[in-house]
């Protein structure tokens, strides 16, 4: 091994430590002092709750580990959102599982936490899953009750959701094991089916001192609201269990019967690893997100046996297209080259951005995938599409739309990872998040924003100059410049890291790169629980 391998193996085995350590301390989520208090009361954690629920023999993939990872620092944080969700089996079948974290809270929603909850749904929705919800929750967190109540997408979408999953025909089981209070109350009820603990379990629109202070009844929150009143008296509740094991291998059971579905029909042989060492990739991926590389290098780490047919191998070289599985599944891999190279017409082509040929290539190749029921996969390292007056003038931005036409309108399951640089219109035509990929995760070594740090903190600075300029002020010093360019330079970089947008849900995680095979081989398993019902059509492209 060269220098440049061990020096890159270090920085990037260094970025996966800190993802661990990271996930150790949000794994904590309240506190050992609010696990204890949650323990004096004969509940399971959350976490404990959903070990228990699932196969232990299978994979558990989480969403949204880091959702709300250094927001709300005023309100005393909101480790994953208050909320654990994931994709994981249950009696042998895939499920969306949804846990509140009464550690944290209570389980009071804030505004992150409903976005959590939408995109569990989401995913249970895009790939007919069954979900699971296991409810211990204060309800709105009241203090941030504007930014959660009243919006589309906010914690009445919620509600909404469940209504159109149950007339889809997903199958949808709560558990009401700690509070269930106010509008969240409904989330339970509009289940298909429903358990509540007794002892810890409640479940009601208003609680006993709500209901002294509105109509002055004295009542205590188990007799308003307990497992013997919902189970015996009102109704409301299905299944009245003793303890939460017993509610939880209550679900396994009914899950255990639940009938085959539907296939998509994606093509799935026997799994095979890759040949070159996946650990390789730790060497071979730049330890700064300037140098070159060769993308082939790292797919036949990723790919069954290394096996890839490439498809114009020759042509539009900035972008590689072809096909080949992970974990048996057949894939059609749209990946950006980060290798300097010379194209067709004896022109050197940067490494990461998108040229015309390349984005044409894409396109085909993207419509190619949908005519055969193949699922994409993105595999992002992009700078951008080419700017300049040559580009221009050979029809960049059609070609760039071309691309993203594609992207939006392709019907098989999408995938998105990212590996480095996802910046700019090059993060829309790589199927961003805002292009529905079924699932979207990001490498440590990752980098989200609209440009590179050092254009846009020199961008930002030549504003801030014009306008102290404008201003009358006097002309700033080469002191005070760099000065300016270092604050804003810091501000920026802090804002484009993976755990920024892991933070804000922009992408479902962030993963050691060994696990991406695991990430995708899950994805497009839970993909297959729903066939393609819409035709493939662009629409109009421009030529």
């Amino acid at each position: 091994m060269d220098l440049e391998f061990n020096k890159n193996e270090d920085i990037n085995k260094q970025l996966v430590y800190d993802l661990s350590t990271r996930l150790k301390k949000i794994f904590i989520g309240g506190g050992e002092k609010a696990a204890a208090k949650q323990k004096e009361k004969g509940k399971m954690l959350a976490r404990e709750r959903i070990s228990y629920l699932l196969d232990k023999d299978k994979p558990w993939l989480e969403i949204g580990a880091f959702a709300g990872d250094g927001l709300y620092a005023e309100h005393g944080g909101c480790p994953s959102g208050g909320v654990i969700c994931g994709i994981g089996y249950v009696s042998g079948r895939q499920c969306v599982v949804v846990a509140n974290d009464a550690t944290v809270k209570a389980g009071a929603w804030f505004p992150i936490t409903a976005k959590k909850n939408l995109r569990a749904q989401e995913i249970a929705m895009e790939n007919r899953l069954p979900i699971i919800y296991l409810v211990d929750s204060a309800g709105v967190y009241l203090p941030l009750q504007d930014e959660i109540f009243p919006d589309k997408e906010h914690f009445g979408r919620i509600f909404r959701n469940n209504a159109i999953m149950s007339s889809m025909g997903i199958v949808q089981i709560s558990a009401i094991m700690g509070s269930c209070v106010a509008g969240g109350a409904y989330l339970p009820i509009m289940s298909d089916e429903a358990m509540i603990v007794e002892g810890t379990g409640s479940v009601f629109l208003a609680g006993s001192y709500l209901v002294k202070s509105a109509i002055g009844e004295d009542i205590d929150n188990e007799s308003l609201g307990g497992a013997a009143m919902h189970c015996e008296i009102s109704g409301v509740t299905d299944y009245k269990q003793p303890n939460d094991k017993a509610c939880l291998d209550s679900i396994r059971n009914i899950i255990s019967m639940v009938g085959d579905y539907t296939k998509a029909g994606f093509d799935r042989i026997t799994s095979a690893p890759p040949k070159l060492d996946p650990k390789d990739i730790y060497g071979l991926l730049p330890g700064t997100r300037d140098k070159p590389y060769d993308m082939r290098d790292i797919l036949f780490r990723l790919l069954d046996d290394s096996e890839f047919e490439e498809y114009k191998a020759e042509y539009g070289q900035s972008i590689i297209c072809g096909l080949g599985r992970i974990d048996g599944w057949a894939v059609g891999i749209v990946a950006n080259q980060r290798k300097v190279i010379k194209s067709g017409k004896g022109e050197m082509q940067f490494g990461g951005v998108i040229y015309s040929d390349s984005a044409d290539k894409a396109t085909r190749f993207i419509m190619n995938c949908n005519q055969k029921k193949i699922p994409l996969v993105f595999l992002q390292d992009v700078t951008g599409f080419m700017v300049g007056s040559r580009s221009e003038q050979g029809g960049i931005i059609k070609d760039g739309a071309k691309m993203v036409n594609a992207v939006a309108n392709s019907v098989v399951p999408k995938f998105t990872i990212v590996i480095g640089n996802s910046y700019g219109a090059g993060n829309y035509a790589m199927c961003g998040k805002a292009y529905d990929p079924r699932l979207i995760y990001a490498w440590p070594s990752a980098k989200i924003a609209v440009m590179g740090g050092s254009q846009a903190a020199k961008t930002l600075l030549q504003i801030q100059a014009a306008g102290l300029k404008s201003k009358g002020e006097e002309e700033i010093t080469k002191e005070k410049e760099a000065e300016l360019l270092k604050q804003i330079s810091d501000k920026y970089d802090s804002q484009t890291t993976p755990y920024y947008a892991a933070a804000r849900l922009w992408v479902d995680g962030i993963i050691d790169p060994l696990e991406t095979r695991k990430v995708i081989s899950m994805g497009i398993e839970a993909a297959n629980h729903s066939p393609i019902e819409k035709a493939f059509n662009v629409g109009i492209i421009q030529t």
